[in-house]
């Protein structure tokens, strides 16, 4: 509305100001025209009661005491040339055109003398002010050219100037008050319309699969936006209750997989512990010289499967230490950059204090590290928020290498900063909640340790102490 307003008064104001000035071309036209037609009439009247011979020198004489009779009953200044373009005798007393243009410019006669009206107006200016000279031919009573009468017209435009001053004061006026009216009418109307919609499509915006949603509470005055309240709210609870139940499938399914895992391994030692009892069973005899030796050899056997399956209940209680720890030399700052490379998200930034930390480390318990917080960070970034951030800094200390990893999130709750390595803990409907407990792991496995900072609506930082070791 604002828009129409102020494109309708720009739009009135310009046709205006066309209209004035083509009014006001179009009435000095017609002026120059009638004073032309009536001083050409005079002047052949003149002619014919003229006693000297029609001839162009004697044109000063005819017109000595006339031209100025001429001049002052029309009121415009009259000039007569020669077919040659020479000034044969002006109303003026002191011609003010000497100075600049003393006889009729060579193109400008040639023009008049093609013309088919052997008439012909230039357009001039002088001192800024717009001229039209009339160009037209006076004729003997055979029609033959004696001379060139020039009329010297000057356009005022002070009238309609005034008058388009004038308008537009008064359209501004006008339109100013329109403009101010629109503008509440707008608002207030843009309020009323669009306020249901507009807390609708926040909320729609703010929807995501993992965290919790909040209903809509309002009342529309509208049916329709009533029933698209209704849809959202039924949404929200279906989308709860999906991703509450894929949240515990896949928690169910974790422990599902990893207890398959466990059963493998315990297993393994069972069926080797089971034939040694067999057959020590069937090859049992007190009286045998080697009786000691073979018990020996029995108890050493089921104490190794015992301690086999103690080591798997152990990895299964630590989690990431279920798999053997593959050191190697490797470039902390290089395999962190290769490691963020698998990241879209534009907002993720590295540094480093060193272009090179080399230490012994198993690269894939690395590679989970980084991983595991750049995913957290970049989770804990809601959707609509701007000027989203990920930083992950390398420091090298003396004898360890620090690895902070940043973003500015909504931050972790207080009454959630004690949980938040423990086991199966989670804020999300997704995942299992074995992330950080499980690099927690990893990392003490080094001697290291982790950390983090975070307040709410403003972010979290973890940060990570690793052993340099050689």
């Amino acid at each position: 509305m604002i828009l129409l307003t102020l494109i309708a008064s720009v739009l009135i104001a310009g046709v205006s100001i066309y209209q004035f000035r083509k009014e006001a071309k179009v009435y000095h036209q017609d002026r120059l025209e009638r004073k032309e037609n009536s001083i050409l009439e005079h002047i052949n009247y003149v002619l014919q009661t003229t006693t000297y011979p029609l001839t162009t020198e004697n044109i000063p004489y005819i017109f000595k005491e006339k031209i100025f009779e001429l001049s002052d009953i029309h009121s415009m200044e009259i000039n007569f040339y020669d077919l040659e373009g020479n000034l044969l005798v002006s109303s003026k007393a002191v011609f003010k055109l000497d100075s600049v243009q003393p006889k009729i410019n060579k193109a400008t006669l040639q023009i008049l003398r093609n013309s088919l009206e052997k008439r012909y107006i230039e357009f001039t200016t002088r001192d800024g002010q717009q001229f039209r000279s009339s160009y037209s031919y006076i004729k003997d009573t055979k029609f033959k050219p004696l001379a060139i009468l020039n009329l010297p017209y000057e356009e005022d435009t002070t009238f309609y100037d005034n008058e388009i001053k004038n308008f537009l004061i008064r359209f501004g006026q006008v339109y100013i008050l329109m403009f101010l009216i629109a503008i509440i009418l707008s608002y207030f109307l843009s309020s009323y319309i669009t306020q249901s919609l507009k807390i609708i499509s926040d909320k729609i915006r703010e929807t995501n699969f993992n965290q919790l949603n909040q209903k809509i509470e309002l009342e529309a005055g509208s049916k329709e936006i009533n029933l698209l309240i209704q849809s959202y709210n039924n949404m929200v609870d279906q989308l709860e209750a999906s991703a509450t139940k894929l949240a515990q499938s896949q928690r169910e399914q974790a422990w599902r997989e990893m207890a398959k895992q466990v059963a493998h391994e315990i297993k393994n030692p069972l069926t080797p512990m089971r034939l040694t009892v067999q057959s020590f069973q069937r090859k049992f005899n007190e009286n045998d010289p080697d009786i000691k030796q073979k018990l020996d050899d029995f108890t050493k056997t089921l104490i190794q499967q015992i301690d086999t399956m103690s080591s798997v209940a152990s990895a299964f209680s630590n989690f990431a230490s279920m798999p053997a720890q593959q050191n190697e030399t490797l470039d902390i700052v290089k395999v962190i950059k290769l490691t963020l490379e698998i990241f879209n998200e534009d907002y993720i930034e590295f540094q480093s204090s060193t272009e090179k930390i080399v230490t012994k480390l198993d690269r894939t318990q690395l590679i989970r590290i980084i991983t595991n917080l750049v995913k957290n960070g970049i989770q804990a970034i809601p959707e609509e928020q701007e000027n989203k951030k990920v930083l992950i800094a390398v420091t090298q200390e003396s004898d360890s290498v620090l690895i902070k990893v940043q973003d500015n999130g909504k931050g972790i709750p207080e009454e959630n900063k004690p949980y938040v390595f423990e086991p199966k803990f989670t804020t999300k409907s997704s995942g299992m909640g074995l992330g950080l407990a499980i690099i927690k792991n990893i990392i003490e496995n080094y001697n290291g340790t982790i950390t983090f900072e975070s307040e709410e609506n403003k972010g979290t930082i973890f940060y990570v102490h690793l052993p340099i070791t050689e």
